[in-house]
C-alpha cells in the first residue's frame, strides 16, 4: 500500500513520543521533491518543493516561493509546520528518501493522503500540447446550477508549461502552475492553507472541467475565451445599508482590550477596516500589502485595524493564530477577535449589521476623518493576478492619498 492507514501511523507518533526519542539518523535529503496530497477521483494535488537544510524547505507555486522553517524529527518521521496557517505535514522518510504521511489540518479535522519523491517535475508531460490557452477567460464554476459563480481565467502558456489564476468578485486562487499536455490542462497550488487542482479538457476556445480542493471538496466549471470580459466593480458589491453612513464596533485585542473606531487612535485620521481571517490566503496577501503601506506611512494621520473572523472553536486558539500571523508577518495595527467557532459570512454580518452583507474575506472598508464610511472594497485582487495587483496598488495609493489630504 502506499500509504500507512491513519490509525497505524497516529499510533507510531503517539508511541514514539513516549519513548526516549532515538538519534535522528534519517533527515530529509537536500534535494527537489515533488509531493501530493490526495484529492476525489483518485486524482493528486501536485506541488514542487525543495529542502534547503535538514530544518527548512521552499514550496514553489509559479512565481510564489513559501519559506518554511519549522520541522522537527521523531525518529525516522518528519513533522513540517507550514507557515502563517493552522496545517502541519507528518510524514515517514523512506531509505529511498520518499515521503509518505498526512497534510493534517487539526482544527478542521481534515487528514489527507500525503507524499513526496525527489523530483523536479510539478506533473509528467507525455505529449505535447495540441492547444495554447494563453489569454483571458470568461468562466464559470457549477454551470448548470441555478447560481453560478462567474470568474475570469488569466493564463500564460509556454510550450507545455502553464501558468495563471482564476479571479472572481471575492478574490482569486492565487499562485497555479501546471501543463497542457495534448488536450488536457491540468493546474494547482499548495500554499500550506489550501490544496487546489484544476483539470480540464481544452479546445482553442473552451474548457470543460473539475476543481478539486484537497480531496472534501470538487465542483464543475466551464469556460470561453472571451479577451474583453471583466468581473463586476469591487467597490460596488458590499454597502452600508440605507440611513447608515458610519461603522460601529468593539471587539477585544488579543490582552483583552476592547477596541473601537472611537478610540483617540483613530480620531481624525483615515482608517481602514480589514475584514479578513488568518485562515485565509488572499487576506494574507492583502495583510502583508497593507502592513508595509501602514509601516511606510506613519508619519501620516492613517490607521488600520483588522477583524477577524476564526473557524476555531475557542478564543483562545483564535489569539493564537491571530499572534502566529502578527509574528510571521510583522503587523504592527491591532488585529481584533471578531467572531470564532465559524467563517459563516452570515454570521459575520450579524456582527457589522450596517453592512448590507459580508461576501467576502477580505472585505475593506475606508473612512475618512470625519468617521464617514467612503467606499467598501470587495476580495483582493493579490500579486498572482499581475497587471490587476498592480492596477489595485496605484488605485489604493490615490484614494488614500485623496483621503488623507482633506480636512
Amino acid at each position: 500500500m502506499r500509504f500507512l492507514s491513519l490509525v497505524m501511523f497516529s499510533m507510531i507518533l503517539i508511541t514514539s513520543s513516549c519513548v526516549k526519542e532515538k538519534k535522528h539518523t534519517t533527515r530529509l535529503p537536500l534535494t527537489t521533491y515533488t509531493g501530493t496530497i490526495e484529492a476525489q477521483d483518485d486524482k493528486e494535488i501536485a506541488f514542487t518543493f525543495k529542502a534547503k537544510t535538514g530544518t527548512s524547505l521552499e514550496i514553489y507555486n509559479a512565481d510564489e516561493i513559501i519559506e518554511v522553517d519549522e520541522i522537527s524529527y521523531i525518529n525516522d518521521s518528519i513533522v513540517i509546520k507550514l507557515p502563517v496557517f493552522e496545517s502541519i505535514i507528518k510524514a515517514q522518510i523512506a531509505t529511498d528518501s520518499s515521503l509518505s504521511g498526512y497534510y493534517i489540518k487539526p482544527n478542521l479535522n481534515r487528514t489527507v493522503p500525503f507524499y513526496a519523491k525527489p523530483g523536479t517535475e510539478r506533473f509528467d508531460i507525455t505529449a505535447d500540447a495540441d492547444f495554447n490557452v494563453t489569454g483571458n477567460w470568461k468562466v464559470e464554476f457549477s454551470p448548470d446550477s441555478d447560481n453560478p459563480t462567474v470568474a475570469k481565467g488569466i493564463f500564460k502558456q509556454h510550450g507545455n508549461k502553464l501558468t495563471g489564476t482564476f479571479r472572481t468578485t471575492t478574490g482569486d486562487y492565487r499562485y497555479l502552475e501546471g501543463v497542457v499536455e495534448g488536450d488536457l490542462l491540468k493546474l494547482s497550488t499548495f500554499d500550506g492553507a489550501h490544496a487546489y487542482l484544476f483539470t480540464a479538457s481544452v479546445t482553442d476556445s473552451s474548457m470543460t472541467g473539475n476543481f478539486y480542493s484537497g480531496n472534501h471538496y470538487k465542483e464543475p466549471f466551464a469556460a470561453q475565451r472571451d479577451e474583453t470580459f471583466e468581473l463586476a466593480d469591487p467597490d460596488t458589491l458590499t454597502s452600508l445599508k440605507k440611513g447608515y453612513d458610519k461603522l460601529t464596533f468593539s471587539f477585544p485585542d488579543e490582552n483583552g482590550n476592547m477596541v473601537s473606531l472611537d478610540d483617540d487612535r483613530f480620531k481624525n485620521k483615515v482608517v481602514v477596516v480589514q475584514i479578513m481571517g488568518t485562515w485565509c490566503p488572499n487576506c494574507l496577501d492583502e495583510t502583508r500589502y497593507f502592513s508595509n503601506y501602514y509601516k511606510a506611512n506613519k508619519n501620516k494621520p492613517v490607521e488600520f485595524v483588522a477583524l477577524a473572523f476564526e473557524y476555531v472553536k475557542s478564543d483562545t486558539l483564535a489569539f493564537k493564530a491571530i499572534n502566529r500571523l502578527k509574528e510571521r508577518t510583522g503587523i504592527e495595527y491591532p488585529v481584533l477577535l471578531a467572531q470564532y467557532g465559524t467563517t459563516s459570512k452570515k454570521k459575520a454580518q450579524e456582527k457589522l449589521p450596517m453592512l448590507n452583507h459580508i461576501i467576502s474575506y477580505p472585505t475593506s472598508i475606508f473612512i475618512d476623518k470625519k468617521g464617514k464610511v467612503r467606499k467598501i472594497h470587495t476580495g483582493f485582487n493579490g500579486p498572482a493576478t499581475a497587471e490587476k495587483y498592480e492596477t489595485f496598488k496605484k488605485e489604493f495609493n490615490n484614494f488614500m492619498d485623496k483621503l488623507i489630504a482633506e480636512k
